[in-house]
Protein backbone atom coordinates (compact mmCIF):
# COMPACT_ATOMS: atom_id res chain seq x y z
CA UNK A 1 0.00 0.00 0.00
CA UNK A 2 1.03 3.58 -0.51
CA UNK A 3 2.10 5.35 2.72
CA UNK A 4 3.26 9.03 4.24
CA UNK A 5 6.45 7.86 6.05
CA UNK A 6 9.04 9.93 8.22
CA UNK A 7 12.45 10.05 7.08
CA UNK A 8 14.13 13.05 9.05
CA UNK A 9 13.07 16.47 10.07
CA UNK A 10 11.30 18.02 6.98
CA UNK A 11 11.78 15.39 4.95
CA UNK A 12 8.67 13.00 4.34
CA UNK A 13 7.63 10.53 1.39
CA UNK A 14 5.00 8.74 -0.19
CA UNK A 15 6.17 5.03 -0.60
CA UNK A 16 4.84 1.46 -1.01
CA UNK A 17 5.08 -0.37 2.60
CA UNK A 18 3.71 -3.89 3.26
CA UNK A 19 0.06 -3.66 4.24
CA UNK A 20 -1.15 -4.18 8.18
CA UNK A 21 -2.36 -7.83 9.83
CA UNK A 22 -4.30 -8.54 12.46
CA UNK A 23 -1.93 -8.45 15.59
CA UNK A 24 -3.97 -9.14 18.35
CA UNK A 25 -7.20 -10.39 18.27
CA UNK A 26 -8.80 -6.81 19.61
CA UNK A 27 -7.50 -5.42 16.06
CA UNK A 28 -9.61 -4.50 13.36
CA UNK A 29 -7.89 -3.35 9.70
CA UNK A 30 -9.71 0.07 8.35
CA UNK A 31 -8.98 1.53 4.66
CA UNK A 32 -8.59 5.04 5.17
CA UNK A 33 -11.25 7.59 3.26
CA UNK A 34 -9.69 10.73 4.54
CA UNK A 35 -6.63 11.56 6.72
CA UNK A 36 -6.10 14.48 8.19
CA UNK A 37 -2.04 16.61 8.80
CA UNK A 38 -2.26 17.85 12.22
CA UNK A 39 -0.24 20.70 13.90
CA UNK A 40 1.23 17.71 16.00
CA UNK A 41 2.96 16.29 12.81
CA UNK A 42 4.52 19.09 12.55
CA UNK A 43 6.78 19.10 15.70
CA UNK A 44 8.65 15.84 14.61
CA UNK A 45 8.48 17.19 10.60
CA UNK A 46 10.21 20.09 11.89
CA UNK A 47 12.35 18.36 14.64
CA UNK A 48 10.71 19.91 17.67
CA UNK A 49 10.22 16.41 19.07
CA UNK A 50 12.68 13.50 18.28
CA UNK A 51 12.71 9.91 18.72
CA UNK A 52 10.83 8.89 15.87
CA UNK A 53 12.10 6.14 14.03
CA UNK A 54 12.81 6.63 10.15
CA UNK A 55 10.01 4.95 8.23
CA UNK A 56 7.29 5.44 10.75
CA UNK A 57 4.31 5.80 9.23
CA UNK A 58 2.63 9.58 10.09
CA UNK A 59 -1.11 10.62 11.43
CA UNK A 60 -3.52 10.48 13.60
CA UNK A 61 -6.16 11.67 12.52
CA UNK A 62 -8.53 9.52 9.75
CA UNK A 63 -11.82 7.81 9.30
CA UNK A 64 -12.63 5.09 6.55
CA UNK A 65 -14.36 1.66 6.47
CA UNK A 66 -13.79 -1.53 8.61
CA UNK A 67 -12.35 -4.06 6.41
CA UNK A 68 -11.28 -6.94 8.63
CA UNK A 69 -11.55 -7.82 12.60
CA UNK A 70 -10.05 -9.73 15.24
CA UNK A 71 -12.20 -12.65 16.80
CA UNK A 72 -12.06 -10.40 19.69
CA UNK A 73 -13.94 -7.60 18.49
CA UNK A 74 -17.42 -7.09 19.20
CA UNK A 75 -18.39 -3.38 18.53
CA UNK A 76 -17.83 -3.68 14.27
CA UNK A 77 -17.77 -5.37 11.61
CA UNK A 78 -16.06 -5.50 7.71
CA UNK A 79 -18.05 -2.76 6.19
CA UNK A 80 -18.75 -0.46 8.74
CA UNK A 81 -17.77 3.22 8.65
CA UNK A 82 -15.89 4.30 11.63
CA UNK A 83 -13.75 7.73 12.82
CA UNK A 84 -10.40 6.94 15.35
CA UNK A 85 -9.35 9.13 18.20
CA UNK A 86 -5.99 9.94 18.22
CA UNK A 87 -5.07 7.47 20.40
CA UNK A 88 -5.77 4.01 20.86
CA UNK A 89 -8.05 2.73 24.49
CA UNK A 90 -8.83 -0.45 25.88
CA UNK A 91 -11.92 1.18 28.00
CA UNK A 92 -11.49 -1.02 30.85
CA UNK A 93 -8.11 -0.30 32.44
CA UNK A 94 -7.91 2.39 35.38
CA UNK A 95 -6.99 5.08 33.56
CA UNK A 96 -10.06 4.58 31.35
CA UNK A 97 -12.62 4.01 33.74
CA UNK A 98 -11.74 7.30 34.90
CA UNK A 99 -11.89 8.69 31.66
CA UNK A 100 -8.42 9.23 31.04
CA UNK A 101 -8.58 7.31 27.81
CA UNK A 102 -4.97 9.05 26.71
CA UNK A 103 -3.58 7.71 29.49
CA UNK A 104 -4.55 3.76 28.81
CA UNK A 105 -2.32 1.15 30.64
CA UNK A 106 -2.41 -0.27 26.85
CA UNK A 107 -3.06 2.70 24.22
CA UNK A 108 -0.89 4.22 22.00
CA UNK A 109 -0.54 7.21 19.37
CA UNK A 110 -1.03 6.96 16.03
CA UNK A 111 1.92 7.37 14.13
CA UNK A 112 4.54 6.82 16.62
CA UNK A 113 7.06 4.50 16.44
CA UNK A 114 10.54 4.55 18.60
CA UNK A 115 13.21 2.33 18.83
CA UNK A 116 10.88 -0.11 17.20
CA UNK A 117 8.53 0.23 20.03
CA UNK A 118 4.96 1.99 18.78
CA UNK A 119 1.75 2.15 16.15
CA UNK A 120 2.24 3.36 12.47
CA UNK A 121 -0.18 6.13 11.63
CA UNK A 122 -3.32 7.01 9.27
CA UNK A 123 -1.58 8.30 6.48
CA UNK A 124 -1.73 5.60 4.30
CA UNK A 125 -4.75 3.45 2.27
CA UNK A 126 -5.42 1.12 5.48
CA UNK A 127 -4.60 1.51 8.58
CA UNK A 128 -3.96 -1.09 11.82
CA UNK A 129 -6.14 -0.01 14.49
CA UNK A 130 -5.63 -2.34 18.67
CA UNK A 131 -8.30 -1.99 21.25
CA UNK A 132 -10.70 -1.42 18.43
CA UNK A 133 -13.62 -1.60 20.65
CA UNK A 134 -12.56 0.81 23.17
CA UNK A 135 -10.89 3.74 20.39
CA UNK A 136 -13.60 3.41 16.81
CA UNK A 137 -16.42 5.45 17.04
CA UNK A 138 -19.44 4.12 14.44
CA UNK A 139 -20.36 7.01 12.01
CA UNK A 140 -22.71 5.43 10.09
CA UNK A 141 -25.32 7.43 8.94
CA UNK A 142 -26.87 10.33 7.05
CA UNK A 143 -23.20 12.07 6.32
CA UNK A 144 -20.86 10.58 3.98
CA UNK A 145 -16.91 11.01 4.95
CA UNK A 146 -16.76 14.78 6.19
CA UNK A 147 -14.33 16.90 7.68
CA UNK A 148 -16.44 17.40 10.74
CA UNK A 149 -16.80 13.67 11.33
CA UNK A 150 -12.77 13.18 11.25
CA UNK A 151 -12.43 16.52 13.21
CA UNK A 152 -14.22 14.54 16.15
CA UNK A 153 -11.53 11.98 16.76
CA UNK A 154 -9.06 14.41 17.11
CA UNK A 155 -8.88 18.39 16.65
CA UNK A 156 -12.67 19.09 18.20
CA UNK A 157 -12.86 16.47 20.41
CA UNK A 158 -9.33 17.95 21.88
CA UNK A 159 -11.21 21.91 21.76
CA UNK A 160 -14.03 20.40 24.13
CA UNK A 161 -11.51 19.14 26.18
CA UNK A 162 -9.51 22.22 26.47
CA UNK A 163 -12.88 24.24 27.03
CA UNK A 164 -13.29 21.77 30.14
CA UNK A 165 -9.74 22.03 31.20
CA UNK A 166 -10.63 26.04 31.27
CA UNK A 167 -14.03 25.67 33.41
CA UNK A 168 -15.73 27.18 30.53
CA UNK A 169 -18.92 27.34 31.59
CA UNK A 170 -22.43 29.95 31.16
CA UNK A 171 -21.53 33.49 30.74
CA UNK A 172 -17.57 33.32 30.79
CA UNK A 173 -15.88 35.34 28.98
CA UNK A 174 -12.80 33.10 27.01
CA UNK A 175 -9.21 34.16 25.08
CA UNK A 176 -8.48 31.70 22.93
CA UNK A 177 -4.47 32.36 21.78
CA UNK A 178 -4.12 30.56 17.95
CA UNK A 179 -6.85 30.10 15.92
CA UNK A 180 -5.42 27.11 13.90
CA UNK A 181 -7.49 24.58 13.52
CA UNK A 182 -7.57 23.24 16.99
CA UNK A 183 -8.07 27.38 18.22
CA UNK A 184 -10.97 27.30 15.84
CA UNK A 185 -12.44 24.24 17.59
CA UNK A 186 -11.76 26.23 21.26
CA UNK A 187 -13.78 28.80 19.90
CA UNK A 188 -16.35 26.05 18.75
CA UNK A 189 -16.29 24.51 22.46
CA UNK A 190 -16.61 27.60 23.98
CA UNK A 191 -19.44 28.99 22.48
CA UNK A 192 -21.09 25.27 23.31
CA UNK A 193 -19.99 25.70 27.18
CA UNK A 194 -22.16 29.09 26.84
CA UNK A 195 -19.69 31.27 27.01
CA UNK A 196 -20.94 35.23 26.93
CA UNK A 197 -17.95 36.95 25.04
CA UNK A 198 -15.09 34.67 23.04
CA UNK A 199 -11.28 36.35 21.86
CA UNK A 200 -9.53 35.02 19.05
CA UNK A 201 -5.97 36.04 19.04
CA UNK A 202 -4.12 35.12 16.20
CA UNK A 203 -1.78 37.24 13.86
CA UNK A 204 -2.93 36.07 10.72
CA UNK A 205 -6.05 38.08 9.27
CA UNK A 206 -7.61 35.11 7.58
CA UNK A 207 -6.94 32.62 10.81
CA UNK A 208 -8.90 35.76 12.38
CA UNK A 209 -11.62 35.77 9.61
CA UNK A 210 -12.33 32.54 10.42
CA UNK A 211 -12.69 32.42 14.10
CA UNK A 212 -15.27 35.42 13.75
CA UNK A 213 -16.82 32.88 11.19
CA UNK A 214 -17.31 30.49 14.29
CA UNK A 215 -18.59 33.37 16.49
CA UNK A 216 -15.70 34.74 18.07
CA UNK A 217 -14.57 38.32 18.47
CA UNK A 218 -10.89 38.52 16.61
CA UNK A 219 -7.79 40.55 17.39
CA UNK A 220 -4.25 40.73 16.42
CA UNK A 221 -1.64 39.78 19.50
CA UNK A 222 -0.43 43.57 19.98
CA UNK A 223 -3.53 45.02 20.76
CA UNK A 224 -5.09 42.01 22.18
CA UNK A 225 -4.09 43.39 25.56
CA UNK A 226 -6.12 46.49 24.90
CA UNK A 227 -8.87 44.95 24.01
CA UNK A 228 -9.48 42.42 25.99
CA UNK A 229 -9.12 45.00 29.51
CA UNK A 230 -11.90 47.15 28.10
CA UNK A 231 -14.07 44.20 27.38
CA UNK A 232 -13.50 43.20 31.17
CA UNK A 233 -13.14 46.57 33.00
CA UNK A 234 -9.78 45.77 33.58
CA UNK A 235 -10.05 42.19 35.39
CA UNK A 236 -8.54 39.94 32.56
CA UNK A 237 -10.52 37.24 30.94
CA UNK A 238 -11.69 33.91 33.03
CA UNK A 239 -10.20 31.26 30.91
CA UNK A 240 -7.49 31.41 28.33
CA UNK A 241 -7.38 28.20 25.77
CA UNK A 242 -3.70 28.57 24.22
CA UNK A 243 -3.74 25.92 21.12
CA UNK A 244 -0.06 27.02 19.82
CA UNK A 245 2.27 25.28 21.87
CA UNK A 246 5.03 27.81 22.16
CA UNK A 247 6.16 29.67 24.97
CA UNK A 248 5.03 33.10 22.90
CA UNK A 249 1.90 31.80 23.44
CA UNK A 250 2.17 31.13 27.09
CA UNK A 251 3.07 34.69 27.42
CA UNK A 252 0.28 35.51 25.79
CA UNK A 253 -2.14 33.81 27.68
CA UNK A 254 -0.48 34.76 31.26
CA UNK A 255 -0.96 38.65 29.92
CA UNK A 256 -4.83 37.70 29.07
CA UNK A 257 -5.94 36.13 32.41
CA UNK A 258 -7.93 37.53 35.09
CA UNK A 259 -6.99 36.91 39.32
CA UNK A 260 -8.47 33.68 39.69
CA UNK A 261 -8.41 32.57 36.34
CA UNK A 262 -7.49 29.56 34.56
CA UNK A 263 -4.65 28.97 31.44
CA UNK A 264 -5.62 25.60 29.61
CA UNK A 265 -3.15 24.45 27.13
CA UNK A 266 -4.36 22.58 24.10
CA UNK A 267 -1.16 22.97 22.18
CA UNK A 268 1.94 20.01 22.68
CA UNK A 269 4.92 22.43 24.60
CA UNK A 270 8.44 21.26 23.72
CA UNK A 271 10.47 23.90 25.43
CA UNK A 272 11.97 23.84 28.71
CA UNK A 273 10.61 26.14 30.72
CA UNK A 274 7.00 28.09 31.16
CA UNK A 275 6.67 31.65 30.33
CA UNK A 276 5.67 32.65 33.70
CA UNK A 277 7.34 31.96 36.85
CA UNK A 278 5.74 29.97 40.33
CA UNK A 279 5.23 33.70 41.58
CA UNK A 280 3.78 34.85 38.93
CA UNK A 281 1.11 31.79 38.82
CA UNK A 282 0.70 32.74 42.85
CA UNK A 283 0.24 36.79 42.48
CA UNK A 284 -2.39 35.80 40.00
CA UNK A 285 -4.16 32.80 42.15
CA UNK A 286 -3.40 31.36 39.01
CA UNK A 287 -4.46 27.57 37.46
CA UNK A 288 -2.57 26.13 34.44
CA UNK A 289 -4.35 22.49 32.84
CA UNK A 290 -2.24 21.14 30.59
CA UNK A 291 -2.07 17.00 29.02
CA UNK A 292 -3.26 14.98 26.01
CA UNK A 293 -6.74 15.12 25.48
CA UNK A 294 -8.95 11.42 26.18
CA UNK A 295 -10.27 12.20 22.38
CA UNK A 296 -12.97 8.73 22.84
CA UNK A 297 -13.82 10.58 25.75
CA UNK A 298 -15.47 13.75 24.03
CA UNK A 299 -15.28 11.94 20.60
CA UNK A 300 -19.35 11.24 20.83
CA UNK A 301 -20.10 14.61 21.55
CA UNK A 302 -17.77 16.12 19.05
CA UNK A 303 -19.68 14.12 16.45
CA UNK A 304 -23.37 15.30 17.73
CA UNK A 305 -21.65 19.00 17.32
CA UNK A 306 -20.70 17.82 13.84
CA UNK A 307 -23.79 16.15 12.68
CA UNK A 308 -25.49 19.62 14.11
CA UNK A 309 -24.71 21.86 11.15
CA UNK A 310 -24.19 24.79 14.17
CA UNK A 311 -21.13 25.08 12.64
CA UNK A 312 -19.33 25.13 8.81
CA UNK A 313 -16.55 23.14 10.05
CA UNK A 314 -15.61 22.10 6.44
CA UNK A 315 -14.66 25.45 6.10
CA UNK A 316 -11.50 25.53 8.05
CA UNK A 317 -10.11 22.96 5.01
CA UNK A 318 -8.31 25.20 2.98
CA UNK A 319 -6.56 21.87 0.80
CA UNK A 320 -8.15 18.76 0.34
CA UNK A 321 -4.71 16.64 -1.92
CA UNK A 322 -4.07 13.25 -2.99
CA UNK A 323 -2.33 11.08 -0.55
CA UNK A 324 0.60 11.32 -3.53
CA UNK A 325 0.96 14.94 -2.92
CA UNK A 326 1.92 14.49 0.62
CA UNK A 327 5.16 16.33 0.70
CA UNK A 328 4.11 19.21 -0.90
CA UNK A 329 0.88 19.32 1.95
CA UNK A 330 3.30 19.22 4.61
CA UNK A 331 5.42 22.02 3.36
CA UNK A 332 2.24 24.11 2.84
CA UNK A 333 0.72 22.85 6.09
CA UNK A 334 4.29 24.16 8.07
CA UNK A 335 4.51 27.38 6.37
CA UNK A 336 0.96 28.57 6.05
CA UNK A 337 1.86 28.99 2.24
CA UNK A 338 -0.99 29.80 -0.53
CA UNK A 339 -3.58 30.77 2.50
CA UNK A 340 -3.37 27.59 4.29
CA UNK A 341 -4.94 26.16 7.13
CA UNK A 342 -5.84 22.38 7.35
CA UNK A 343 -5.07 19.95 4.78
CA UNK A 344 -7.13 16.79 4.40
CA UNK A 345 -5.52 13.41 2.16
CA UNK A 346 -7.92 11.13 0.32
CA UNK A 347 -5.98 7.87 -0.29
Amino acid sequence: MKAVTFTAPYRIAVEEVPDPRIDEPTDVIVRVEMAGICGSDLHPYRGNEVGLDAGTILGHEFLGEVVATGSEVTQFAPGDRVVSAFSTSCGRCFYCRSSLTARCERGALFGWVQEGVGLHGGQAEYVRVPLADGTLLSIDGELGATAGELFAGDILSTGLFTAASGGVASGAVVAVVGAGPVGLMCVVAAAEAGAKEIWSIDPIPERRALAESFGANAAEPESAGKLLAEATQGRGVDAVLEAVGTAEATATAYALVGLGGTIAAAGVHTEENFAFTPGDAYDRNLTYRAGRCSARVFAPTALEIARSGRYDLDGIVSHTLNLADAVAGYAMFDTRSDGCTKVLMIP
